[in-house]
């Protein structure tokens, strides 16, 4: 089966047609830039700009910067505040004419590693975290989602975990490799701490160059960089969106 799936981030918007039973991407991907000012209205125009470049009509699943429930809007990451407490799906339906999953990003991209990637087969506790603007966080438990974890939010020092060790943070603070493996290691020896995971996969826009830090981070569980990449997100939403329209 092929849905659509849309990777609603902070610089930009990508989608693609996805094969859910392989993950392929059924065509090139299409970014288009988020919107300056990023109000649903304005996401949802872009949000039809690549449904209109692929000709789609079928069902979306989308990812969203954000905790969702029942396809409401929590909270705003990287994302106008005016999406609180919007039904996301029922507002991309309304517009668009598909219907519509919107999925935490971090959870999307669990569900595609989780499926396809460095977690399939795990029936342990597996913990996946993306390193980028922020620390995104997704839990499986035998295979099983708990959705809307925001675990980056964790207190460390006095700031919030994703203040300290994001792949942002690194960046803005000119860390080396091995002072940002400090606090990210400061990070999961409280994961392990609290959950006592098997697996920790790590994600987001540094596991494309794991190589350079992976061996310098140290737990009790087995870490492994996330095998989807950039397309995690699209293949874990379009995967979403076949569960919920197909059961």
């Amino acid at each position: 089966m092929k849905i659509l799936g849309i990777d609603i981030g902070g610089s930009g918007i990508k989608g693609a047609p996805v094969n859910i039973k392989t993950a392929e991407l059924i065509e090139e991907r299409h970014r288009i830039a988020t919107p300056e000012v990023s109000t649903p209205d304005a996401v949802v125009e872009v949000i039809q700009e690549l449904i209109q470049h692929f000709d789609w009509d079928g069902p979306i699943g989308c990812t969203f910067p954000a905790v969702i429930k029942q396809g409401i809007v929590k909270t705003a990451a990287n994302i106008d505040n005016s999406w609180i407490g919007i039904n996301g799906e029922e507002l991309i339906h309304a517009e668009t004419g598909c219907k519509t999953l919107l999925i935490n990003d971090a959870d999307a991209a669990g569900i595609a590693e989780m499926e396809f990637g460095a977690g399939k087969n795990n029936k342990g506790v597996v913990i996946m975290h993306t390193f980028g603007t922020g620390i995104g966080s997704a839990i499986f438990v035998n295979g099983q989602l708990i959705p809307n974890t925001e675990f980056g939010r964790l207190e460390i020092r006095c700031k919030e975990a994703e203040q300290r060790a994001s792949g942002r943070n690194r960046t803005d603070e000119g860390l080396k490799w091995k002072a940002w493996t400090w606090r990210v290691n400061e990070f999961l020896d409280r994961m392990e701490t609290l959950f006592w995971p098997d697996l920790f996969i790590i994600g987001g826009g540094v596991s494309r160059k794991h190589d350079q830090f992976l061996h310098l981070l140290k737990a009790k569980a087995d870490i492994v960089p996330a095998q989807m990449l950039n397309q995690a997100g699209i293949i874990g939403a379009a995967v979403a969106a076949g569960k919920k329209f197909n059961s």
